[in-house]
C-alpha cells in the first residue's frame, strides 16, 4: 500500500515538474548549493521579522531586516569560487529582482525603524515582492 501511494506521489510530482512553466536556470552545482543555504536563510530572516512586528518589535523587525536581508547583503558571495557564487550564473532579470529584493529590505528597515506600525505593516508584502515573483518565474530543478 506505502509502495503505491509512494508511486503515484512520484509521478504527480514528474507531472508537476513537466507542466512547471518557470524557466529554468542551471548553475554549477557548488553556486545552486550556495543560492539554497542563502533562500532558507532568507526564510529564517522573513519568519523572525515577522514575529518581531507581530510582537510590536518594529525597530528590532527593521534591523533584522536590514542586516539580513538588506543592501548590505549584496555581493556577501564576492570572496567564493566563482563556481559557487550565484549572481554571475543568473539571467539577467533573475539577478536584477536578487538586487530589488535586497533594496526591498533596505526600505522596509527604514519604515520599520519609524516605529509606525501600521506603515510597517503595509510594508511587510514589499519585503517578499521580488521572492514571490522570482520564485514563480524561475526554477533549479
Amino acid at each position: 500500500m506505502r509502495t503505491g501511494l509512494l508511486i503515484v506521489l512520484c509521478l504527480a510530482g514528474t507531472a508537476m515538474a513537466a507542466d512547471d512553466g518557470r524557466q529554468l536556470v542551471r548553475l554549477p552545482p557548488a553556486a545552486e548549493s550556495t543560492l539554497r543555504a542563502e533562500m532558507r536563510a532568507n526564510m529564517l530572516a522573513v519568519n523572525d521579522i515577522l514575529a518581531l512586528v507581530a510582537a510590536g518589535k518594529l525597530e528590532e523587525a527593521g534591523a533584522r531586516a536590514e542586516q539580513d536581508l538588506g543592501q548590505a547583503m549584496m555581493g556577501r558571495h564576492r570572496s567564493l569560487p566563482f563556481d559557487a557564487r550565484p549572481g554571475p550564473h543568473m539571467p539577467p532579470a533573475m539577478h536584477q529582482l536578487g538586487i530589488d529584493g535586497h533594496r526591498a529590505a533596505s526600505a522596509f528597515a527604514r519604515v520599520a525603524a519609524s516605529g509606525d506600525r501600521e506603515k510597517t505593516i503595509a510594508a511587510l508584502p514589499t519585503l517578499t515582492q521580488s521572492c514571490v515573483a522570482c520564485h514563480y518565474a524561475y526554477r533549479l530543478r
